[in-house]
This record gives structure tokens, C-alpha cells and sequence, in this order.
């Protein structure tokens, strides 16, 4: 497992010319032959990042019965109403298609998470204020959450994955590999 940072494509090798000058998960350490990501999180996103040489593993897992939870920053103080509709399920863009999500958990936190700093800076409470939420899906579509709460009125600001089935990031630090000896999801 991994805390993928910031900035860092969830692969670790360069798939085309684009990308040459992209960050990859091979610049953080040395891993085996053939490991890959179990799914993925896009470039701006962050946290837990289960890698495998085992492909039926990473098939079980993106299956969509496995639950991974993001924990996300929002531009402005969501509203119930607005976390209801997140749970009952949202219209979102994907593949050029209008999709409706399916229904999931989430909730406002109370506090805010101690995560590390990230490289980037967010904008603070200063320009108006930030809320916490939990969203917890079984599917993944392409900048899921991202797309959810934008579909009620707030913005990701940033979004961090703190649990993938019963794997949690835990007190990790950005960057930071662990190993698993078995992963009971």
C-alpha cells in the first residue's frame, strides 16, 4: 500500500507522449517487477493506493463490491440537503453520457482530518468557507466525487482515499510505502 501523493500518476509506467513529463509511482522507491495499482486516482488526488502483481486480486477488488472511502474538502459549508442528494445519487458526466450515481454513504465530518500538508497549497477559510465530507461509493467511475459534489453546488477542493474494502491509509505519510503480507478486503 501506498500514500499516493499529489501531482503523481497512479502508474508506473509512462502510457504516452503526453505524459512524458509526468510524475510516476516508480519515482517514490524501488518495487517489484510488474507491480501495478489496484485502480486509480487521478493526478490530483491523493491517499490510499493498493499496489499487486496479482491481476485477479486487482480485478477483485475493482469489481464494485469492494467499498472505498474518499474523504473530501468542498468549497463552502455543504448543506444536508445537498449531502442527502450525494447519497441518493447525483447526474454526472461520464463518456460523453449523462449518469445517474448509484446511492452511497456520506456525511460531514465533524473535525477536520489531520492530514500531512500537501506539496500544493489549498486555499484556506480566508476566501470563505471549507467543509469535510465522507463518501463512501462501491463503483468508480472516472472523477467521481469530483463530479458529485460540483453536482450539488460544492467543489472538491482536495480529496484524499482513506479506506479501500478493510485497508485503512491510517497515519501514513505522503509518499510512503507499506507492505501488506495479506490483504483481507
Amino acid at each position: 500500500m501506498i500514500y499516493k501523493p499529489y501531482g503523481y500518476l497512479s502508474q508506473f509506467v509512462n502510457n504516452g507522449q503526453k505524459q512524458n513529463s509526468k510524475k510516476l509511482l516508480g519515482e517514490l522507491g524501488e518495487f517489484p517487477e510488474g507491480i501495478m495499482a489496484i485502480g486509480r486516482l487521478d493526478e490530483k488526488s491523493e491517499g490510499l493506493l493498493l499496489l499487486t502483481t496479482d491481476g485477479k486480486l486487482s480485478n477483485d477488488i475493482c469489481s464494485g463490491n469492494i467499498e472505498k472511502e474518499y474523504y473530501a474538502q468542498l468549497d463552502g459549508d455543504i448543506s444536508i440537503e445537498a449531502i442527502q442528494k450525494i447519497t441518493e445519487g447525483v447526474e454526472i458526466g461520464f463518456n460523453g453520457k449523462k449518469y445517474i450515481t448509484k446511492p452511497c454513504k456520506a456525511f460531514k465530518l465533524k473535525q477536520t482530518p489531520n492530514f500531512p500538508k500537501r506539496n500544493k497549497k489549498i486555499r484556506d477559510d480566508r476566501h470563505g468557507p471549507t467543509s469535510w465530507v465522507s463518501i463512501t461509493l462501491n463503483e468508480g467511475k472516472f472523477r467521481q466525487v469530483r463530479k458529485m459534489t460540483s453536482a450539488v453546488g460544492f467543489p472538491t477542493l482536495r480529496l484524499v482515499r482513506v479506506r479501500i474494502g478493510n485497508v485503512y491509509l491510517g497515519a501514513m505519510q505522503i509518499g510512503e510505502v507499506k507492505k501488506l503480507i495479506q490483504v483481507d478486503i
